[in-house]
Formats: structure tokens, sequence, C-alpha cells
């Protein structure tokens, strides 16, 4: 643990108009730091060491499909949270990834600062690096704090960001089956 991030929630406690040294708050500075670590650690992270060379042959070329991945992340322009779920499609060519692999790639990109469209993005372009898939796609909804808690405190609202990959944009057949098999039309 930073003892400096622990010491910046220190003066953070005192800018809101908090006593620090209060009993329920004297060990807060520490562990917001250490949870701050912890829901930032994606960027300790890489592709190899997630993946952990855990791609296997196949012979399949049908659409592999895990969904309903849950993810945290944090909003880069108000550090408040984001939670939701990521479906992952993709159309191997002739190596498919380890299971709870696609998993940790969701959570190692949502583990870092981000804004939705740039967390769907990045996922997309892992998986696409990872297997040389002939599409990829990606649906991530979410709820955002920073929209529920401030501003329009709208509690109801659901963010849907995708991005299509190869067969997935070229094809509104391969597109719309992966849509429907998520739920999604």
């Amino acid at each position: 643990m930073s003892p400096q991030l622990a010491s910046h929630y220190r003066e953070i406690l005192v800018g809101v108009g908090e006593n620090p040294e209060r009993e329920g708050l004297l060990d807060t500075p520490m562990r917001a730091a250490k949870a701050m670590q912890y829901l930032c650690n994606g960027y300790a992270m890489s592709l190899e060491d997630v993946t952990n060379g855990a791609l296997f042959e196949s012979l399949s070329d049908e659409m592999v499909i895990v969904s309903d991945i849950e993810l945290y992340s944090l909003c880069e322009h108000h550090m408040l949270p984001f939670i939701g779920k990521a479906h992952v499609g993709y159309i191997p060519t002739g190596r498919v990834l380890g299971l709870s692999k696609v998993a940790r790639v969701v959570d190692m990109f949502a583990r870092r600062l981000q804004i939705q469209e740039n967390l769907t993005q990045q996922i997309a372009q892992a998986i696409q690096q990872i297997t040389d898939a002939a599409g990829v796609a990606v649906v991530i909804e979410a709820r955002h704090m920073c929209m529920m808690m401030r501003g329009v405190a709208k509690q109801n609202s659901i963010m849907t960001s995708s991005v299509m990959l190869g067969a997935f944009r070229d094809s509104s057949t391969t597109r719309q089956e992966f849509l429907q098999l998520i739920g999604r039309r």
C-alpha cells in the first residue's frame, strides 16, 4: 500500500470537512488507498499474463459466446463506479481461448479508470489480438453511479455500448445471431 496515496486520502477527508483523527476515520485513508489500488490493479496486468497461454487448438468455426460477465469499473471523469455485465462473442479460426480467460480480459480492462465506450473497444481488440478470430463482438450494459448519485440522478438508466469487429461488423446475419443469443434484438 502506498503511504503517499493514503496521505492524499487523508487530505480529501480534510477537504470535505471531516476530521481524519475521528475514531471512525483513523484507518480510512489506509483502507481507501488499498481499495483504490485493488480497483485499479488492471494497470499492473498484461494481456499475456492474464491469458497465460490458454489458447487451445479447435476445429470449431462456430460462434463462441461468454455472456453476463459481471464487471466493476471506475469512470475516469468522476472516479465513481459503473457496474454491469459484458457479453463477449468471437468466431474462432483454429484456436479457442480458455473460458475463464475471457472474464479475466474483461476484468483487466475494467480495473482501470475508464469510460464504457473505450472499455468495450479494448476488450474487443484484445480478444481479436489473442485469438485471431474471424470476428469479435462485445456488448456492455452498465449502471453509472456518476449519473445515479449526482447530476441528473437517474436511478434506472442503463448505458449499452457495443463493438463489432470482422464478421460481426460485415454480416448483419452474424451480428443478429449474436444479439439474439445474448437476449438483445
